[in-house]
Order: C-alpha cells, then sequence, then structure tokens
C-alpha cells in the first residue's frame, strides 16, 4: 500500500528542515530493525558523499516507501532525540494499518478513558512524563493480537516504568476499536499464593459478569481449575477481542492460571516467565532509565518548577540513579513536600541510604530497598549466594562468564545457566552484541548489594582474589580477550578492596606485571594504579612506587607503540639506583644466556628529565594543551581534527571527540570546567559539555578565515567566550546567543592570541601587524611592540599575550623575544626549547627541553606546580615546576650538529644560544676531558687524531682549527674555505688533515705547516669523503656530492684519477667493501649501484626502494650489501649477483610513521655478519639470516645521524637531535 496522502504532503512540506539537520546512519539503523529498509538500500544511501546527501537520497527513498516506513521514521526521530522534527511529522502519522498510531494525548478520548475506568487500568500519575519510544513499540506488539490470540511481555527490572507504559499503550481509541473491541481488562497480581490468586481471578470473573447485559447467577468459583475454566468461558465467549492486562508477575504457575487462548499482556521482572505457556508470543524490553530531560522534567514537575530553574543538584540526582523513573518519582515526591531538600536527597542516593527514599502511594514497596530485595528473595538459596558474589563488581562494568566461572569455581556452560536466570529475572543485564555475551548489574543493583553486604566485602573481595591464584597459578592471562582484559584492569582494585597489602605489594613491583598489563591496557591504568593504591604502597616502598610510577609516566608513550617495545630494555635507561633498573639488569642477564640481545646506557646519569609525564594523546602536531581550572585534566588538540580529555595524574583518557573537519588550533576550559571551547581552520567555533561529550553551540557564520585562538573569562560572573582569526577580527560571545555579542577591529593583519586579564577587565590581543591591543569596555589602548625592536627593520609578528597575576603587566612574546610592559628579555628560543624567566630580576631560570620539534603552547597548572607544554612532535609533556632548573649543555637544533668518535674516545659538538664549543668525552663514561672556549662561528664537523692528540674543527664560515688534547691549546687555524665545512678527516699518521664544504672543494692540510692542495670538480657540496684502504701507502680518495658524481684522487699529487656520473640524483652516500674490490653508492634517486674499484664499471643497479636510500654498509665478508631510505625500510642485497636477500621487518612505529621513526642514516654489520646495527628515529638491532628485528632502543631525541661501533660489536656510541649522548653497552 502507498504512503498515506497526508504523510507524503508532510514530508514534502518539511524536507529541507529534515535534509538540513538529520543523520541519517542513526536513523537507519532503527528502520533495519524495523524491517522497513533493507542492508541493500542502507548501503546504497552511506555510499553518498555527504551527510545532506546521505538525507535527500533517505527522504527520497521514504516517498517511495508505505505506512509503515514513515511511521518506522517518526519512531526513529523520537528515539534519536530528534524531539522537534518528530512533532514536525506526528499530526499526520497514518491510523489505518496495524501499528498506526498517535499519541496517547490525541487517542485518549472519552470512549477510551469510559473502557479503561471499566477495566480498572490505572490512571496516568499524577506526575507523568511520555516515552513515545517504548509506548509506540508496545502498541506495534499489540496490534499483532488483533487477528489471533498471544502473549505481550513488558520486561524490564524494578523501577523502570513497565506498569506506566503499559497503562499508556493501552490509552489509544485507535488500537481499542481496531483490536480490542472487547474491553481492557487490568489485573494487578505480585507475588501471589494459590489462594490468594484464586481470590484474585474470582473478582475479576464477577466484575466482567456484572457488566453484562445479563449478569450470570453462577456461584463463584471454588477452585483455581473452575476459576480458570470461568474466565476462559468470559474471554471467548462474552468477551471476544478483549485484551487481559497482568501486572507484576514473577511466577511462572501463575501464569498458567491464564493460559487460556485470549490476548494478553503482561509487565515482568522474568522476561522467560511465557516459556511455560502456548500461543504466539511478543516480548519489549523498558530500558531501566529516562534519560536526562525527561528525568528533569519529572523532577520539574514535581517541584512546580521550570527545567531552567532547577538546581544542579537536579541532574546531579538523575545521573546517580541513571534516570530511574522509581527513584526519579520517589524523590520527587519528597522534595514536593520538602523543597529545599535536594543536596540531602542527592547524599542519601549517594550514600545508598535507600531506606530514607521512600513514599509513593502508586507503588507496592514502601523504599526502594524492598524493591530490590524483592527480586533476590525469589532465587534459590544456592544462587542467592552466588548474586552476593556481584558485590565486588565496578560500576558500568561488564564481564564475560569465564570470569565468573573462575569466582565460583564452575564451568562455564553451568555459569551462563545462572546468569542466565538472572537476566530473565531482570537481576542483571547482558550485552548480547558481544562474543562472548558481556555481563553487568544497574547502578542501583550494584548500590543495593554493596549496601547489604557492606560488612562481607572484604572477605567476597578476597575470594576474587584466591580464586584467581588458584586458576591461574602459572602466571596470568595473556590471552588480550574479555576474561583476560578483566582479570588484568580489576586484579590490583580487588587486592586493595581485600586490604591483601602484601599481595598487591609483589604485583605492583614487579617488571613482568608491568609488561603484562602495559601491553593489554596500555600505560595509562598503570599508572592509574599508582597513583590510586600509592597510599597502601608507600607503606611498603615509597621510593620503588616513586620509581615505577615516574617509568611509566616517561616512557608511557613508547609504551603505546605497535608493535610493543620491550618493557626490560626500556628499563634499563633507568637510573642505577632505580628498582625498575635492577630487575631489568636481572631479566636481561638472565635473557642473554639465551642469545637475547640487551643493552645497558652507561652514562645516563648525565641525564636528567625533568618531565613528570609523557603523553602520546594524537597523531599529528598538538597545537593546544591547557589545564582545567582545579588542575585534573588536561585538555588536548590538534592536526587530527580530534579534541581530547585526560587526567593530569595518568594520561589516562577521558573524552575523545571528532571535533571540527580541519585542525583543531585551540581549546580552552570554561572557569567551572564543565565547558571546553575549540577553534579551528575550519573557521568554526565551538562549545562542548565536557563530562557528556555533547556539543552545546556552533558559531560558525562570522568569522571568515581560520580562528587562531579561544579563551573564556577567568569568573563565570559573567561568561564570554573570546575567540581571533585571520580575517584580523576578535568576536565576543555569550553562549546564549547565535551571534557574536561583540565583534572588534583594529589590528591590520591577522590576529594570534587573545587573553582576558585576571578581573576580566581587560582583553589583550596580538597581531602580526606589530601590535599588542587591550580593549575594555570603553577604549583600546596600542602598545607598538615594534618600537621595542628600533635597531631592526624586520617585520614584528606578536604571536601571544598573557598578563602577571596582579593584572599590572602585560607580557608578549615576539621575534623571540619576551616583553613585560617595557621590559625587555631577550630570549630566543630554539626549535625545541622554551625557558623560563625570572622577570622581576630579568633572569633566565630554565630551558626546559624534551620536545623534538616546534612548541607550540606553555601553561602553568592554576597552583602553579606543574608546567604544562605540546609540540608538533605528537606528545604532551607535564613537568613539576620545582624541579625545572638551568639545564646543561644538552640542548641545541638537530639541523646544526654533526657527531663523529673513536673507540676510546668521543666529541660532542653542543650549540646554545648562537654559543659553539667542542667538548671531548671519554668513550666509556662520557665524562667530560676538554671543553674548547666558544667559537665565533657554529661547529659542524669535528675529527681527532690519536698521534699527535689532537681534534680538528669545521667551522660554518669555513674556519677549520685543530686543538690540542686535553690542554686545548690552539695548534693551527687554516683558511680556505669560503662555506661551512661539512667533513674532516685526520690521514692514517696524523699529519695530513682533509676536509670537503659546501664551496664544493676538498682541501688536503700539512696542518702544522699551513700547506694546502685544493681538489676542485664537483659542481655541488661535498657532503663527505672516504680513503679507499686503510693502508698508510694507498693515497686514494674517494668523494660524492650532490652533483650526482663520484671521483677518485691522489691526495699525495693532488690528481683526479677518475670521474663518473654515477647517479641521476643527488649521492647520499658510499662505502668501500673491505676486500677493496667493490664500492657502493646511494642516492636520492631511490636507487642504490655496486661499481668494481679498478675498472670503475657498475656492476649492479639495485632498484626497489620507495624513497631516497640514505645509507649503505658491506659486510665484513664483503658478500652482502645492506641499503637504508628515507621511509625506514632496510634491504640487505647479494653483491655476487645483486639479487636483493631479504627485506627486514616492515613492523612500524604506528600508521603514520615511517617503519623505523626517520630516515636510516647509518648501518653496521657485526664481525661475523649475523647481525646489523641501524639507526634513525631510533636504533634497531636485526637478525641478518632472517631479518627480523632483534631489539630496539629508543632515544629521548630522534634523528640520529651516526653510530660508532666497537670492534667487538659490544659497545655503541651515538647522539640525538637534542644533544643527549648515549654510550650502550651489550648486557651478557
Amino acid at each position: 500500500m502507498a504512503l498515506e496522502e497526508g504523510a507524503r504532503s508532510c514530508l514534502l512540506r518539511f524536507r529541507h528542515r529534515l535534509e538540513q539537520d538529520i543523520k541519517p546512519s542513526y536513523l537507519m539503523d532503527h528502520m533495519i530493525s524495523d524491517g522497513v529498509l533493507t542492508v541493500d538500500e542502507e548501503e546504497r544511501i552511506s555510499n553518498k558523499p555527504t551527510r545532506k546527501d546521505q538525507a535527500v537520497a533517505l527522504l527520497e527513498l521514504l516517498l517511495r516507501k508505505d505506512n509503515r516506513g514513515y511511521i518506522s521514521f517518526y519512531n526513529a526521530l523520537v528515539k534519536e532525540t530528534y524531539g522537534d522534527l518528530a512533532n514536525l511529522l506526528h499530526d499526520d502519522l497514518p491510523q489505518t494499518l496495524p501499528g498506526a498510531y498517535k499519541s496517547s494525548s490525541d487517542g485518549c478520548t472519552s470512549y477510551v478513558q469510559t473502557v479503561l475506568s471499566e477495566g480498572g487500568v490505572p490512571q496516568r500519575p499524577v506526575v507523568f512524563v511520555s516515552r513515545p519510544e517504548f509506548v509506540n513499540c508496545v502498541r506495534e506488539k499489540l496490534y499483532r493480537l488483533q487477528k489471533e490470540p498471544g502473549w505481550v511481555t513488558v520486561f524490564g527490572m524494578a523501577g523502570s516504568g513497565k506498569s506506566v507504559l503499559a497503562a499508556e499503550a493501552v490509552r489509544h481509541h485507535g488500537l481499542i476499536e481496531e483490536c480490542f473491541p472487547g474491553g481492557i481488562h487490568w489485573l494487578s497480581i505480585g507475588q501471589l499464593d494459590k489462594p490468594d490468586l484464586m481470590v484474585k481471578i474470582q473478582s475479576l470473573c464477577f466484575r466482567l459478569e456484572q457488566s453484562l447485559d445479563s449478569p450470570s447467577l453462577h456461584r463463584p468459583p471454588n477452585s483455581l481449575d473452575e476459576a480458570k475454566e470461568r474466565l476462559r468461558y468470559l474471554t471467548l465467549r462474552r468477551y471476544p477481542r478483549s485484551l487481559l492486562i497482568l501486572d507484576d508477575i514473577w511466577d511462572s504457575t501463575v501464569l498458567k492460571a491464564f493460559d487460556i487462548h485470549c490476548r494478553i499482556l503482561l509487565t515482568t521482572r522474568n522476561r522467560s516467565l511465557t516459556d511455560s505457556v502456548s500461543g504466539a508470543k511478543y516480548e519489549v524490553e523498558v530500558e531501566s532509565g529516562l534519560d536526562e530531560k525527561k528525568g528533569l522534567e519529572i523532577l520539574a514537575l514535581y517541584t512546580n518548577t521550570k527545567l531552567h530553574g532547577l538546581p544542579e543538584e537536579a541532574r546531579s540526582i538523575v545521573k546517580e540513579c541513571k534516570g530511574s523513573p522509581l527513584v526519579v518519582s520517589l524523590i520527587g515526591a519528597l522534595l514536593k513536600e520538602k523543597p529545599n531538600r535536594w543536596r540531602y536527597y542527592l547524599n542519601q542516593l549517594q550514600q545508598k541510604q535507600f531506606k530514607r527514599i521512600r513514599k509513593s502511594s502508586s507503588y507496592d514497596y514502601d523504599a526502594l530497598d524492598q524493591a530490590m530485595d524483592a527480586s533476590i528473595e525469589v532465587l534459590p538459596d544456592e544462587h542467592r549466594e552466588l548474586y552476593k558474589d556481584l558485590s565486588v563488581l565496578e560500576k558500568d562494568i561488564k564481564v564475560p562468564a569465564k570470569v565468573l566461572s573462575v569466582l565460583w569455581d564452575l564451568e562455564p556452560e553451568h555459569v551462563e545457566d545462572i546468569l542466565e536466570e538472572f537476566v530473565n529475572k531482570s537481576l542483571l543485564f547482558v550485552d548480547s552484541n558481544n562474543k562472548p555475551h558481556l555481563y553487568y548489574l544497574h547502578d542501583l543493583q550494584l548500590d543495593f548489594l554493596v549496601e547489604q553486604n557492606r560488612t562481607q566485602l572484604e572477605s567476597l573481595h578476597n575470594k576474587v582474589v584466591h580464586q584467581y591464584q588458584q586458576h591461574y597459578r602459572d602466571g596470568p592471562p595473556t590471552s588480550g580477550d574479555e576474561e583476560c582484559l578483566y582479570w588484568i584492569r580489576f586484579l590490583t582494585h580487588h587486592m586493595a578492596k581485600a586490604n591483601l597489602s602484601q599481595e598487591l605489594y609483589s604485583l605492583m613491583f614487579s617488571l613482568d606485571w608491568v609488561s603484562i598489563k602495559a601491553q593489554i591496557m596500555g600505560p595509562a591504568h598503570l599508572i592509574n594504579d599508582y597513583v590510586e593504591y600509592g597510599p597502601i604502597l608507600d607503606k611498603e616502598n615509597s621510593e620503588v612506587r616513586s620509581q615505577f610510577q615516574e617509568f611509566l609516566s616517561l616512557n608511557g608513550h613508547q609504551l603505546e607503540q605497535r608493535p610493543f617495545p620491550d618493557v626490560v630494555q626500556l628499563a634499563l635507561s633507568q637510573p642505577h639506583t632505580s628498582e625498575v633498573y635492577r630487575q631489568a639488569l636481572l631479566q636481561a642477564q638472565d635473557r642473554a644466556s639465551t642469545g637475547k640481545l640487551y643493552f645497558d646506557w652507561l652514562n645516563k646519569s648525565s641525564v636528567e628529565n625533568l618531565s613528570r609525564l609523557v603523553i602520546h594523546p594524537h597523531q599529528g602536531s598538538i597545537y593546544s594543551a591547557c589545564f582545567s581550572h582545579d588542575g585534573a585534566k588536561i585538555a588536548s588538540s590538534g592536526a587530527c581534527k580530534t579534541l581530547k580529555v585526560f587526567k593530569s595524574t595518568s594520561g589516562e583518557k577521558l573524552t575523545e571527540i571528532q571535533a571540527h573537519d580541519d585542525e583543531v588550533l585551540c581549546c580552552a576550559f570554561s572557569p567551572d570546567d564543565r565547558l571546553l571551547a575549540t577553534c579551528s581552520s575550519d573557521r568554526k567555533v565551538k562549545v562542548w559539555n565536557v563530562e557528556r561529550s555533547m556539543l552545546l553551540r556552533v558559531f560558525e557564520e562570522e568569522h571568515e578565515e581560520q580562528v587562531n585562538h579561544c579563551q573564556f573569562t577567568n569568573t563565570t560572573r559573567r561568561l564570554l567566550l573570546a575567540t581571533c582569526s585571520n580575517d584580523k577580527f576578535l568576536n565576543l560571545w555569550n553562549l546564549n546567543k547565535p551571534t557574536s555579542q561583540n565583534t572588534m577591529f583594529g589590528h591590520f593583519e591577522p590576529v594570534n592570541h587573545c587573553c582576558f586579564s585576571p578581573d576580566d577587565t581587560y582583553l589583550s590581543t596580538s597581531s602580526n601587524d606589530d601590535n599588542c591591543k587591550m580593549s575594555s569596555a570603553n577604549e583600546w589602548k596600542t602598545i607598538n611592540v615594534r618600537n621595542m625592536f628600533a635597531e631592526s627593520d624586520e617585520e614584528v609578528l606578536v604571536k601571544c599575550s598573557t598578563w602577571t597575576a596582579d593584572g599590572k603587566h602585560i607580557i608578549c612574546a615576539a621575534r623571540n623575544a619576551a616583553l613585560v610592559s617595557i621590559l625587555k628579555l631577550d630570549c630566543c628560543p630554539s626549535v625545541c626549547v622554551f625557558q623560563l624567566w625570572d622577570l622581576e630580576a630579568n633572569k633566565k631560570m630554565a630551558d626546559c627541553s624534551g620536545h623534538l620539534s616546534w612548541v607550540q603552547r606553555v601553561q602553568f597548572s592554576p597552583d602553579g606546580s606543574q608546567l604544562l607544554s605540546c609540540s608538533d612532535d605528537q606528545t604532551v609533556r607535564v613537568r613539576l615546576t620545582q624541579n625545572v632548573k638551568l639545564e646543561c649543555l644538552f640542548s641545541l637544533r638537530s639541523s646544526a650538529y654533526k657527531y663523529y668518535c673513536t673507540i676510546m674516545c668521543l666529541y660532542q659538538v653542543v650549540i646554545e644560544n648562537n654559543v659553539c664549543v667542542c667538548q671531548v668525552r671519554d668513550g666509556r663514561t662520557g665524562s667530560v676531558l676538554f671543553q674548547s672556549e666558544e667559537k665565533s662561528s657554529r661547529i659542524r664537523c669535528t675529527c681527532m687524531c690519536r698521534q699527535p692528540s689532537a681534534v680538528a674543527l669545521g667551522q660554518e664560515d669555513g674556519t677549520v682549527q685543530v686543538l690540542e688534547v686535553p690542554s686545548g691549546k690552539l695548534l693551527a687555524t687554516l683558511l680556505g674555505h669560503t662555506k661551512t665545512v661539512l667533513h674532516c678527516r685526520f690521514s692514517h699518521n696524523g699529519q695530513t688533515l682533509i676536509t670537503s664544504s659546501e664551496d664544493t672543494t676538498i682541501r688536503v692540510w700539512r696542518w702544522q705547516s699551513g700547506e694546502c692542495k685544493v681538489l676542485q670538480g664537483h659542481k655541488e657540496q661535498v657532503r663527505s669523503f672516504s680513503l679507499l684502504s686503510t693502508l698508510p701507502v694507498d693515497t686514494r680518495l674517494l668523494s660524492w656530492s650532490f652533483d650526482g658524481t663520484v671521483k677518485m684522487w691522489d691526495i699525495e699529487s693532488g690528481e683526479k684519477l677518475q670521474d663518473i656520473q654515477a647517479h641521476r640524483g643527488a649521492i647520499l652516500s658510499c662505502h668501500v667493501s673491505p676486500d677493496g674490490c667493490l664500492f657502493a653508492t646511494t642516492s636520492a634517486d631511490k636507487t642504490a649501484k655496486l661499481w668494481q674499484c679498478e675498472s670503475w664499471q657498475c656492476v649492479h643497479t639495485l632498484s626497489g626502494h620507495q624513497d631516497c636510500v640514505r645509507s649503505c654498509r658491506f659486510s665484513w665478508d664483503s658478500r652482502c650489501l645492506a641499503t637504508g631510505d628515507d621511509n625506514g625500510e632496510i634491504r640487505l642485497w647479494s653483491v655476487k649477483d645483486g639479487s636483493l636477500l631479504r627485506i627486514c621487518s616492515r613492523d612500524g612505529k604506528d600508521g603514520m610513521d615511517s617503519l623505523h621513526g626517520g630516515w636510516v642514516t647509518d648501518l653496521h654489520f657485526s664481525p661475523d655478519n649475523s647481525l646489523l646495527v641501524s639507526t634513525g628515529g631510533y636504533i634497531k638491532w636485526w637478525d641478518v639470516e632472517k631479518g627480523e628485528a632483534l631489539q630496539t632502543f629508543f632515544p629521548t631525541g630522534t634523528a640520529l645521524k651516526r653510530i660508532h661501533v666497537s670492534a667487538d660489536f659490544s659497545t655503541f656510541v651515538t647522539i640525538d637531535s637534542i644533544g643527549i649522548l648515549y654510550i650502550l653497552e651489550r648486557v651478557v
């Protein structure tokens, strides 16, 4: 049948409005469930490119459907809380088909009232809130009884509103007239014995007979069987097509008395009751709670208050009881008489004082605890004891049957049967969408159990731990299934609740437990455990607890990687005095005996990590991170378009919202921490409810370009939101208005930042137009920041501003300087370092390093005890302010250094604030042997000579200097290069120094005399070179350049011996085979080539890399060549025939990263050629035969340039992008 004309017209009339607002994916799920939409139709609609296109397609399809489609669409709108849209369609709901109905308000005619009154159907409660989605569902099932008898079961837990819904469902003219013209007859049952049941049926029969035109003169039935027959006769002969409503059925034996082939609607807590009777059966499950809006509506009606006038406690009451209609109504009735007791009744609910929440004239139980207890009392004794064990569960936690199988020591199949009984009696809920099924308690049920068994809780938790230990005596579960997840997550909770302190110490002070839980649950849950159970653990050893917590906090971002890192290797980077390190070393030594690789960081004591917590919340740059005003939460946003909120103590994620369609540039908490504002490159400003992750407001009309910053006022006295944009405007928003309250202009370039003064009197703005402006209600004040830089002609970009706590000074950051009012503090922050200054003393207090890329934002916690920073390196770092101090020379720009070392000594070039020094360090301990004076030009390369003991420095201005070690005496200054010196090396006898430069030349110096030969011929910079052999008599030099050529020189004569165009792109590396027969080149053209040293013929071209081939290395037997590219891939090739032997494991850090955390910059084989070490974003050791990664070392920084390896492959030295030196030794 086609869609009714009235319904069709309604859809066409409101089509535009529906297309604008609906999300089809949400609605189609309900329509498929109703059978009016097919999966194929859903897929065709879902394939449309935009939400609006999908909405258009759905409505076009709906116009071709029948009345059932219209009704299903209406119900879907109601269920998905599109109440306003549902109201538009309501008046034209079709009326002629089964299932076609309007709301009770339209259907409740005088005829309906008469029928229901005669049948004993209860009237609506004094306070009534409609639940159309459930009422409609019950009615749809009742329409199915139109042509044949059957059963409709409305089931749910105590107090879910089953009886009210049943009565409301039959309050409908069309339903009664079409399906039940014989009338509606209500019978309240409850918990009855046989005599009482017979009295109930006698009463019903008497009522039915009295309503007949010729009342029967039969005597009352004397037995239950006689009563059943009398009722059968009446319903079949005298009241055909009538509906019998049985309210509150508990027992299937009671139900059998009504198995008389009639039409029955029953309400119950036990959904399985109708299994014992015959006929068609239909079910409607009533959700245990109302949504927040309906719960608040009930409280408003009881207290005669408007919704917006309800106190905050109202929302908390609804949330605390999960919207239970019974509890909300009980409390509402109490508040009607005592309207100032909101806080009191909320406290009673929170403290589980159910006995004090009593009073209802329309309910069978005086108080909530009685209603709960009644459900449990009907269980068999042995099952009642098992149900008591559920008191140990946590709220909102779902458990598989296998967990309870361990707890009860029963077969899983037996446990499933018991749980099914609990579910059928509405004592437990089941999530059937999961396989295996998961079971959980409603909060009220759990609260009741906890209160009822309060004195036994410790022993119940003890039982859980004991059963776990018995079942998993050989070790904890590691399968990762739901059973494993439960034990790994909650074992510590049960131990703490059971007061099993020693067991808790043993578990949480174990590196094995840390490894298992971090791999399965992630590090945030573990950190939470150390925070939550800290008071218990500290009684045993507070220092050890602190060590484990610090290890997790600082390595959490590594522990979130996949493949999962080796926790023992990570723990070897902890201080030598740490219990974490002690356990790791013992395990490493034990596993090393079986051939496993582990590496100890020998000089780690020289590096102090100031971060308290490192979090990796987003993929991509993080542009904003901020503390909540209570300091308990951190919000972050960035390039991945999401907004995340997590705990500031552990990094545990609390909320994740797909916030915008483009990068989220800023996020900010409201003063009460209830709201979060975000702004984006998509030009929109949004306001979110933090607790419910709900979008409250979208402001999208006024800003015409990306919105750079947002901030709330500092107090809620008059809550406003300020935003600024590249459109040069500043907007002030009142959250209750759809458009901005005020638009301020005056800047002539993009506005980068805005900030309220502490008392909200002024609002400061920072712009690329050289100015910082302050506005109040009546005036603009402009500070021309450019005047502070009178000596410079450069433009001044004012990036941000903030206020001192007293509101008397404004601080702004511009062109690498911070200015306080007219006080200028030159800071020159580097790429990944930010600085702390004492404003009164005009003195820098600290350089804060640790980030690996641009720092986007820094913020103090409200009490000043912590310092928050976020960066393009995808991390958020939290530091304790009191621990931040002036750091040593371990901060530098990654682009400004190169490092080389010998086996016994290592030198390090460190640049800080454009001051350049050279350090020579002991190669085993890392201690400083010598540090040069400051150089005027940056040092770009160095090399060392044993005899005489000297170090050479190549600088950016082309100068080369040779210094004596360890005195630091200047031995020679060599002038000649006109651009940056990129590489230098002493000859075997130490008398000759060779240097290469960006000026395209190579110079060969007799450095003691200053004599120099210039090797010219390359057309682009010469980044490196190599002596062709280690023999002192061999004077041949191999050089390569970005010009794609390789050249060979005689360094004694300066003659060019060979010159070939080796590649189409820049040559990035070159290596000579140990036997001296071949050399390999790699290039930006994505190929590597093998060349004969004598003939200079290309032997093999090695193709297959998908990116620039950055590095290469021959094995010591010259039979294998390893190459590494900029995507992190390493390939192993046969030198003999140029065939690919294998590709080293493609397991990556994550989907957004290269396979090696960066370019593969260096490669080395072990002496026996069985192992390969590589550097990139981190260091990896490989099994050459299998191509599998054996171990990974994660440095603090990244972008490792080279690694230096001892002859026995036991010691490894490198340095990272933030200047930290690593001396690693293999654990044996």
